[in-house]
């Protein structure tokens, strides 16, 4: 006899766990835990690509002649433009295309953390360093022997040029990383190895002292030559706009996956809901998500390896602070369009303006609430990692072809397509009587002008 007592012999009329049975259930679609707002998605202006490749033209652009460095970025690999090898002591005037490029091919790449050394007082000094990225304190002996910092320097400083003239036996110095920084190093052997192959480079080290400094507009562009103010006829000037001339293309990314059913489940539990259809909705809905996860991390294209390394900034505290926010606007000045941020990292900012007695205000965004700073909306994104250390990174961008900003790009129109960029494929039934669906996504994203996306970088959260 069971001990489960499933009927109770004194109720006068059939009770509900019996009833139950004769009773139709209403039941809910499949539902996914994983499923974001997906806002960069839906905020993204996206541009036809109709060829898989979208090729961003820019204006010819260095800074030359303010002393620093200006380099350029391909996902993650930092690059020094060999002409701004000029703005070093030792080259300024040199204008050798071919042996700049050699010099600029001989420099390596380096990350450290922040707190690490760079170079150390006491060490052989046989280098040059330049900071592509990040801030760095040197250091050095104070007037009674204890450490001062003797500068701070940043993106596009340098030291120690002098290494590559002449041997010297140690650093003076200690140089240790404030922030995470990328530093391109040129070793004394390899700077000493191209001057041997170039003798005009040998010829003019000594003698250039002063740049030549290439006129340039406020953004480090090639100046358009301009006449304004004048009076009578004086000769106007003659001038023309230059392009880069290897301006960086974008291929169309892709994801894919292969969707499994087999063919006793499409034919026989179809009622009341679609078993294939269904399949195919939380699949969509996964490659949305990676296709957003994409978009923010991907090392090629994604927008947090994209973002250029002058539009980068740290938090003065750590926790990010309406002064930070601030900070970051005005990296991104020209019509901004929306911050992004992820979800802690908002909350994050939501205690320091609690602290602070700071109430900013929400802003209606799309029919949604959301919250704001400056009137420019802060959207969520849990794509945007969290380190364990937990820090993140907010980013804020203009989005737009016709503004010159971020752009999502994506190709229209093609075959078996269910939604813009995204089609579902047969592929045809094994010999297992299980159906296959190749089910793809493609697409990519493009920072038109560097002035479009800024990023505050090290964003501290969950501090006290």
């Amino acid at each position: 006899m069971s001990n489960s007592k499933t009927h109770d012999e004194n109720s006068l009329s059939l009770g509900t766990a019996a009833a139950r049975q004769l009773a139709t259930t209403t039941k809910s679609e499949p539902q996914m835990q994983g499923i974001s707002s997906r806002w960069l998605l839906k905020l993204l202006p996206w541009v036809q690509v109709s060829g898989g490749t979208y090729r961003v033209n820019r204006r010819m652009s260095y800074a030359v002649g303010d002393g620093r460095v200006t380099f350029t970025s391909t996902g993650a690999k930092v690059q020094v433009i060999p002409a701004e090898l000029g703005e070093l002591p030792l080259l300024r005037g040199y204008e050798d295309a071919e042996v700049l490029a050699a010099l600029a091919n001989r420099f390596t790449q380096k990350e450290y953390k922040a707190g690490e050394v760079i170079t150390e007082a006491g060490k052989e000094a046989d280098s040059i360093v330049l900071i592509a990225h990040g801030k760095v304190n040197r250091i050095g002996a104070g007037k009674y022997g204890e450490p001062t910092v003797l500068e701070t320097l940043a993106d596009g400083d340098h030291y120690s040029y002098q290494a590559l003239l002449e041997s010297q036996d140690y650093w003076q110095f200690t140089v240790k990383a404030v922030t995470p920084v990328t530093v391109l190093i040129l070793q004394q052997s390899a700077f000493e190895a191209v001057v041997a192959q170039a003798p005009s480079l040998s010829k003019h080290i000594e003698e250039f002292k002063a740049l030549s400094k290439k006129k340039q507009d406020t953004s480090g562009q090639a100046a358009i030559e301009l006449a304004a103010g004048h009076k009578g006829e004086p000769v106007l000037p003659g001038t023309y706009v230059d392009y880069e001339t290897s301006p960086r293309e974008f291929e169309l990314s892709v994801a894919q996956t292969v969707l499994q059913i087999h063919t006793r489940v499409a034919d026989l539990f179809n009622d009341p809901m679609n078993q294939t259809q269904q399949q195919l909705r939380l699949t969509v809905e996964a490659l949305k998500e990676r296709k957003e996860h994409e978009l923010i991390n991907n090392r090629e294209f994604g927008l947090l390896h994209n973002a250029d390394l002058k539009q980068r900034i740290h938090t003065r505290r750590g926790p990010p602070t309406p002064d930070d926010m601030d900070e970051l606007l005005a990296t991104v000045w020209k019509e901004p369009s929306f911050f992004l941020a992820h979800p802690r990292a908002i909350a994050a900012f939501g205690q320091e303006c609690n602290r602070q007695g700071i109430y900013p205000t929400s802003v209606d965004f799309n029919g949604n609430m959301i919250p704001a700073w400056r009137g420019i909306p802060i959207v969520s994104c849990n794509k945007i990692p969290v380190t364990e250390s937990r820090t993140s990174s907010i980013m804020l961008m203009r989005v737009g072809e016709k503004n010159q900003g971020v752009v999502g790009l994506h190709q229209a129109g093609i075959p078996d397509e269910i939604e813009p960029s995204l089609n579902v494929r047969f592929m045809g039934i094994n010999e297992k009587a299980i159906m296959n669906y190749l089910v793809t996504a493609y697409f990519s994203a493009a920072v038109l002008t560097p002035d479009a996306l800024g990023i505050l970088e090290s964003v501290e959260i969950g501090r006290s």
